[in-house]
């Protein structure tokens, strides 16, 4: 049952983040099953790990409740951000490859050089993809199952926020992609403390943005 209960969990989350379950909206277990096409069972179990996650809150006598992108999510969810990636980063910069880097830096100039010139909704997804794989890749480097889960989670909360309306938008590409070659410059140059107070930019830089809606 314990893969069963996976497989309810990451239909859950992609019905989530596709909008098809929306925050604050009240769901019953049965819906979950025609939603999800889980069993019961499957969808019983899955339930408090969505708790545990803060995805969702049981109402008693009403069904769950999805969780809410309040101000209180925001001040959370990118505080943890600012922890565990402020750790990841630093991490990054003494054992990261230098082709990696490297590689890194030449995909964001580029796409921030073709956001100069038009932003199109190719190249939104594009920079989009990078985006969420950088960062990724530098939780992940700190080979921290724990870590890596927590963040995956707060990932789904941030993307939650971003969808209200704090997504990459078009008018945003080219300073977010600043944002991120000024994190890739200090890698690039081995500095540590310098790609710390770049990511806490960019991650403030993110949060202001969420606090403006």
């Amino acid at each position: 049952m314990t893969l069963l209960r996976q497989k309810a969990y990451d239909r859950f989350t992609s019905h989530l983040l596709a909008r098809d379950i929306t925050p604050g909206q009240i769901v019953s277990q049965r819906e979950l099953v025609n939603l999800t096409g889980m069993p019961l069972g499957a969808i019983r179990e899955m339930i408090p790990r969505l708790e545990a996650d803060g995805l969702v809150r049981t109402v008693p006598n009403r069904g769950l409740l999805v969780a809410q992108v309040d101000i209180e999510l925001v001040h959370n969810a990118f505080q943890l951000r600012l922890i565990l990636e402020r750790e990841a980063v630093s991490h990054f910069a003494t054992t990261a490859r230098t082709e990696d880097i490297e590689r890194m830096r030449a995909e964001f100039s580029t796409v921030r050089d073709e956001a100069l010139k038009d932003v199109t909704p190719e190249l939104l997804s594009r920079a989009q993809q990078m985006d969420w794989a950088m960062h990724d890749t530098m939780i992940d480097s700190l080979h921290n199952e724990l870590v890596s889960n927590i963040y995956r989670v707060n990932q789904i909360k941030i993307r939650l926020i971003r969808q209200e309306d704090t997504r990459l938008l078009p008018e945003l590409m080219v300073s977010v992609m600043n944002e991120h070659l000024a994190i890739l410059d200090a890698l690039g140059a081995r500095n540590a403390d310098a790609a710390v107070r770049a990511m806490s930019d960019h991650i403030d830089s993110a949060k202001r943005r969420a606090l403006q809606l």
